[in-house]
């Protein structure tokens, strides 16, 4: 088979993506408006971008109507805080994905715990493993999304997840997205390691 995205119908081509790079890290995304309003959503096209500093990049459709609620909050507060999602959160993350208008408190409709942040106003989520304050650092538009980009300044990371200090795949648990409503639980890691060579001139 052969997909030419010039030829493909409206909406195929993010079929087609979102079923090829998988799995993705799901983002739970927590903000919180100038407003006081809480917003809580996910988001898969997640990822880690940069160690030095801190950085971890979302990015959030855009809608003809304007912004999401997610990506108005980041703008108003310049914060957010990604939260990682396990097994657990699962069904009650897919709840919080519907498309329900600004006034609903995604953490009030799905009994989830708005924790107080140290760094950052928006609130981490109780029952995540994971949680990353993060301030925003850049945003870029690159085609029909808005690229955020935040910078870490602050981790809380459960014990019961930590192995040796470090946090273990295997006790986090973590949820990956596939395309349509599948998701992809942990169930094997596999090590694998890295060749050790040396560079000559």
């Amino acid at each position: 088979m052969i997909v030419d995205p010039h030829e493909s119908p409206p909406g195929a081509m993010y079929r087609f993506i979102i079923s090829v790079v998988v799995p993705r890290p799901i983002a739970f995304i927590s903000t919180v408006g100038k407003d006081g309003r809480h917003n809580l959503s996910p988001f898969s096209f997640f990822n880690a971008i940069s160690s030095e500093p801190p950085l971890v990049g979302v990015a959030i459709t855009r809608l003809e109507e304007g912004p999401k609620d997610t990506l108005r909050n980041i703008r108003e507060t310049g914060e957010f805080v990604a939260n990682v999602v396990d097994e657990s959160l699962s069904e009650r993350m897919v709840q919080s994905s519907g498309e329900w208008p600004p006034e609903v408190d995604e953490f009030a409709l799905t009994g989830l715990t708005p924790v107080a942040s140290d760094l950052v106003r928006a609130p981490r989520v109780g029952e995540s493993p994971v949680n990353l304050e993060c301030k925003l650092y850049r945003e870029i538009e690159l085609g029909g999304s808005i690229f955020v980009v935040g910078e870490v300044v602050r981790a809380h990371v459960r014990d019961d997840v930590l192995t040796d200090g470090r946090v273990d795949p295997a006790k986090l648990k973590p949820l990956g997205r596939l395309g349509g409503s599948a998701y992809a639980p942990l169930r094997e890691v596999l090590n694998i390691a890295r060749p050790k060579a040396s560079r000559t001139s």
